[in-house]
């Protein structure tokens, strides 16, 4: 079956409720944002059939329907005209389906009137050709029935009977469906019943009259029943629900007349009053007293109605998670800002990948949602690079300024133009310090060449300072070294451990001369894996005769993976086999 009485209250409903219980309110662990889902459907039941249909004596219309069909084919107002008729006059004439039924079939089912229209689009007389058609060809009536219920194909195909065609082999459907329709509920409508509360139509004569009834003596009118039902199908399930009866009498005691429930309904979506009376009562255990849960659900209704109240459940459980208090929460909803509870969730979530993003601690990260919950919902931040690139800072600074001040973040949302920060102290420092250590380098001052350098470098004067140091100790000269910071200087954006032991690697291991580095400095920035694998390669062509014994170490290593295959590696059959052979041992090492 499908409806949502079945449904028993979200799991995330018992968790906040037994963690606000038991006072088990704090967890530091990093979050993963979960999506929940429920469980909405089973396999759909058929209907039986009170006799076999002989279907070699019949012709299915079995095409797809234009909305999925490749080729679209459109008809004039004026064949559809003709051929509404035609299938008009064959459902009442022909099948005795009563007027009113067959002409809502026959003008609310287009998909189902095109297939039609397909079957005789080269004939003159439409009218004429569907009623000859339709004499030989008997249809499955359920199809154009369900669709004028408001079902789309995808939705009716499913559930279509097995073994029936004619709409007369099933009473208790179409009984059922004309005490709605007689009730008042609109036949576009009847479709969403269909799909959440099939037993509905299964119900013997008299049955799905005196529920409704029922709910008439609770003092509900027929107006509002309506709508309460095409929102709720599953109200008309077995006896009367409880929880929607409660959660109206909890609304009208706030002062909530029912014409203002019925406002907050939106079309096209059930509700669980279920889960709805849940989260009522959760917000008074956390403390809300009548008055302060009345003022909140008159200033943002989308609480509870937003999803029956599931978005409010996410952000209580987000907030949990990190360890936010009753109070906390409960602050948070009484000053709730003018938002769609979904939106706020959104932003809050944003905002903690953001903060994420910018590799903030756990800890600090779950005292900002604590402590600043109602800001970060409100805020649509712009994207983590964008504010990175638009504020010219790294994410340490970045990191600093949101600890500093949380409220900074209200200055970075979307619409709003974001001017670059003014470099901080330490910024300046370490500019000074570059910029004395590249004069010593004998850079000339302000020139461009310098100033691309200070933008490459990273670390302070005196972290480059060391890391020049480590080069020259190793057995070259400053002049040497200073040569090879002009050409690359992102090798003194290593640690200095680092370059020792890709330098002793190049030097001891691979058994090359210190002064290669000179004319090949870039060398030290890749990995000795890389590298250790490129002269392996190279030493084994060059054993072969396979290649040039006096190629460059910036051609060894400098090139592309796929032109080192291609112009060196493929040119020795067992190159390829060799290649692959060194990299499983270099790499797994």
């Amino acid at each position: 079956m499908t409806h949502l009485a079945k449904l028993r209250i979200p799991s995330i409903l018992k968790w906040v409720s037994s963690n606000i219980s038991e006072n088990h309110l704090g967890s530091s662990k990093w979050i993963l944002w979960q999506s929940r889902t429920f469980p909405m459907a089973q396999n759909p039941r058929y209907y039986s059939t009170k006799r076999t249909v002989q279907t070699e004596k019949c012709e299915l219309l079995d095409e797809t329907s234009s909305a999925n069909s490749k080729k679209v084919v459109k008809f004039s107002l004026a064949t559809r005209k003709a051929a509404q008729a035609a299938l008009l006059d064959y459902l009442h004439s022909t099948r005795s389906i009563q007027f009113v039924d067959a002409e809502n079939m026959s003008k609310n089912s287009p998909h189902f009137l095109e297939k039609l229209l397909k079957r005789v689009e080269n004939e003159g007389d439409i009218g004429r050709a569907i009623s000859r058609f339709l004499r030989y060809h008997p249809i499955n009536e359920f199809e154009p029935f369900f669709e004028s219920m408001g079902l789309k194909p995808s939705e009716y195909d499913p559930i279509l009977p097995r073994k029936l065609m004619f709409l007369s082999d099933d009473d208790l459907l179409l009984e059922n469906y004309h005490v709605l329709c007689n009730y008042g509920i609109a036949r576009k409508k009847i479709g969403m019943i269909y799909k959440e509360a099939k037993e509905v139509f299964r119900y013997d004569s008299g049955v799905l009259s005196s529920k409704l009834k029922a709910y008439e003596e609770l003092g509900l009118s027929q107006s509002t029943m309506i709508k309460f039902i095409v929102h709720s199908p599953y109200l008309l399930i077995e006896n009367v629900n409880l929880e929607f009866v409660q959660v109206l009498e909890k609304l009208k005691s706030f002062g909530m007349e029912i014409s203002w429930i019925e406002q907050n309904l939106l079309d096209g979506i059930t509700y669980n009053w279920r889960q709805m009376l849940g989260l009522l009562c959760l917000f008074r255990k956390m403390g809300c007293s009548e008055e302060q849960l009345a003022r909140l659900i008159i200033e943002h209704p989308g609480i509870i109605f937003e999803g029956s109240g599931d978005r409010t459940l996410s952000l209580i459980g987000f907030l949990l998670k990190f360890g936010s208090t009753v109070n906390q929460m409960r602050l948070l909803f009484l000053q709730f800002p003018q938002i769609q509870v979904g939106k706020f969730v959104l932003n809050l979530r944003q905002c903690f990948m953001f903060l994420n993003e910018i590799e903030m601690e756990v800890t600090e990260v779950g005292k900002i949602v604590c402590t600043h919950a109602l800001l970060l919902g409100s805020c649509t931040l712009k994207k983590t690079n964008s504010l990175l690139s638009n504020l010219n800072v790294g994410k340490k600074r970045l990191r600093k300024l949101v600890l500093e001040n949380p409220q900074e973040l209200k200055n970075w949302v979307l619409g709003t133009k974001v001017e670059p920060l003014p470099e901080s102290r330490e910024e300046l420092k370490s500019k000074f310090q570059k910029s004395k250590f590249l004069l010593n380098l004998g850079f000339a001052e302000n020139s461009e060449q310098m100033k691309s350098a200070i933008k490459v470098f990273r670390g302070n004067g005196v972290e480059l300072q060391e890391r020049f140091d480590c080069i020259v100790k190793a057995g070259l000269n400053q002049k040497d070294v200073f040569g090879m910071i002009k050409v690359s200087p992102q090798i003194l954006n290593q640690k200095k451990d680092v370059i020792q032991m890709k330098i002793d690697f190049f030097v001891n291991d691979l058994g090359y001369p210190l002064s290669s580095l000179v004319k090949f400095p870039s060398c030290l920035s890749y990995t000795m894996q890389r590298v250790e694998l490129r002269l392996s390669m190279y030493n084994w062509l060059k054993e072969q005769g396979a290649v040039d014994p006096k190629l460059s170490l910036s051609t060894i290593i400098a090139s592309t993976e796929k032109l080192f295959e291609e112009q060196y590696i493929n040119h020795h059959p067992s190159g390829p086999q060799v290649w692959q052979d060194l990299k499983k041992k270099i790499y797994s090492v």
